[in-house]
C-alpha cells in the first residue's frame, strides 16, 4: 500500500470517528426533545412526534446548502434516515401500508419515513384506513395516482367520508419486472400483477406474451407469491420481490412508460403546519406546500366553473382535478382538486371561503408539504 493511500484512509478513519459521535450527539438531544414533549403531555398539551412540516424544512435545507461532491438528493437521502433513527428514539412509529411485504406501497413507506420505523402490512387501502382510524397505527401510506394510468379511484372513495387528513405525499419511480419460477419466457402461459400494473405493461404483454392469461390480484407481491407456486405462471412486480419468492427475473423494466411514477399520501390525525423556505432560498412558501379539497357542486350550468373562478382570482395554481360519481345522488359528482400553497396563506384561505360559500360541500382533505425525495 503507498504511502498517500495510507494517509487517505487514516483521515477517512478520522472523519468517521467524527462523524459517528456527531451522530450520536445528535440522538441524545432527541432523546431530550421526547423527555420535554412527555413532561408536556403528562401535563395535558397535545404532543407530536412526528411533524411533517419540520422534517421537510430539515430536508430542503440539507440540499440547498449542498455542496458536493455528494449529489444533494443522495445528501437529503442520508438524513432522512438519521432523522429516522433518531425520531425512533423518541417514539418508535408504526405504518400502515397495502401489502403485502414488498409492495411498491412498502417501498414508499421506507422511502418517506425512513428505515427505523415499524412497516405493518394491510391487505387492502380500507384496511390501511381503518388501522390509522382505530389507532392501531399512527400512520398510513397508500398510492394515489400514477402517471400512465391515473388516478386509484379505491383511495378517492375512501377519502370522501373518512375523518383522517392527508399528511404528506411521496412519489416513486416504477419499474416494472416479469418473474417466474419458469427460466423462459416461452413457458409462461399466465401473468399475475396489480391491475394497474398490467395496464402500465400493457404493450409489452401484447408484444411479447400476446397469448398469455392476464390475472389482477389486490397487489404485485401477492402475484409473485403465486407465481411462485404455479408451473408457467409469471408475476409483474418490482425487482427485490423475486428475491423473497426466489423467482427468476425474466424480463427488466418492461413498462411502457420510461418515466412510470406513482405518488402516494400519507395518511394521518393531525393538520401540519405550513411548510417555510430554507434560510436563504428563492423558494417562495407557496411552492413548497400543497392543499387537497373536495367538492360537491350544485347540478347547474356553469357550475364547476363557478367554483373554480376564486382560484383564478386569487393568482392559485391548481395542480390536479378529478371527478368520481357521487354516492348521494344520480349524476352527481365529487371533485377532487389539488392547488399550490398552504391554508394558512392568506390567497388560499380567502378562495377556500370563496369556494365553500359557492359549493354544495367542501372538505379540506389536508395540507401539506410536497414531496421533497
Amino acid at each position: 500500500m503507498s504511502k498517500n493511500l495510507q494517509q487517505i484512509r487514516e483521515k477517512i478513519d478520522l472523519l468517521d470517528q467524527e462523524l459517528q459521535d456527531k451522530l450520536n450527539q445528535r440522538a441524545q438531544l432527541a432523546q431530550q426533545v421526547a423527555e420535554v414533549k412527555l413532561t408536556e403531555a403528562a401535563e395535558g398539551e397535545e404532543v407530536l412526534f412526528y411533524r411533517p412540516e419540520r422534517e421537510a424544512e430539515v430536508l430542503r435545507t440539507v440540499m440547498d446548502r449542498n455542496q458536493g461532491p455528494l449529489d444533494a438528493q443522495e445528501m437529503a437521502r442520508l438524513f432522512r434516515e438519521i432523522m429516522s433513527a433518531c425520531l425512533a428514539l423518541e417514539q418508535p412509529m408504526k405504518i400502515a401500508f397495502l401489502g403485502p411485504e414488498g409492495t411498491f406501497t412498502q417501498t414508499a413507506s421506507l422511502k418517506h419515513f425512513g428505515h427505523s420505523v415499524n412497516t405493518i402490512p394491510c391487505s387492502t387501502i380500507t384496511d390501511v384506513f381503518r388501522d390509522v382510524e382505530t389507532d392501531n397505527c399512527d400512520y398510513g401510506v397508500v398510492p394515489v395516482e400514477n402517471s400512465t394510468e391515473g388516478v386509484i379511484t379505491h383511495t378517492l372513495d375512501m377519502l370522501v367520508d373518512s375523518p383522517l387528513k392527508i399528511c404528506g405525499e411521496v412519489s416513486l419511480r416504477i419499474h416494472h419486472y416479469l418473474m417466474s419460477q419458469e427460466d423462459k419466457l416461452r413457458a409462461i402461459t399466465k401473468v399475475y400483477s396489480h391491475q394497474q400494473s398490467l395496464a402500465q405493461c400493457r404493450s409489452w404483454l401484447d408484444q411479447n406474451l400476446p397469448n398469455a392469461e392476464r390475472i389482477a390480484v389486490n397487489s404485485n407481491a401477492e402475484a409473485s407469491r403465486l407465481a411462485s407456486l404455479e408451473k408457467g405462471a409469471g408475476a409483474i412486480a418490482s425487482d427485490s420481490v423475486a428475491a423473497i419468492y426466489q423467482l427468476n427475473l425474466l424480463a427488466n423494466k418492461i413498462e411502457d412508460q420510461a418515466d412510470n411514477t406513482t405518488r402516494f399520501i400519507i395518511l394521518g390525525k393531525q393538520d401540519v403546519d405550513e411548510t417555510r423556505a430554507a434560510i436563504d432560498s428563492s423558494d417562495d412558501s407557496s411552492e413548497l406546500n400543497k392543499t387537497s379539497l373536495m367538492l360537491i357542486s350544485a347540478n347547474e350550468s356553469g357550475a364547476l366553473f363557478n367554483l373554480l373562478k376564486p382560484l383564478a382570482e386569487n393568482n392559485l395554481s391548481m395542480t390536479r382535478i378529478e371527478s368520481r360519481p357521487s354516492k348521494s345522488g344520480l349524476w352527481q359528482y365529487v371533485f377532487f382538486i389539488d392547488i399550490d400553497g398552504h391554508i394558512s396563506n392568506p390567497e388560499v384561505a380567502k378562495a377556500l371561503e370563496e369556494i365553500n360559500n359557492k359549493s354544495s360541500l367542501m372538505k379540506i382533505l389536508g395540507s401539506y408539504p410536497k414531496a421533497v425525495l
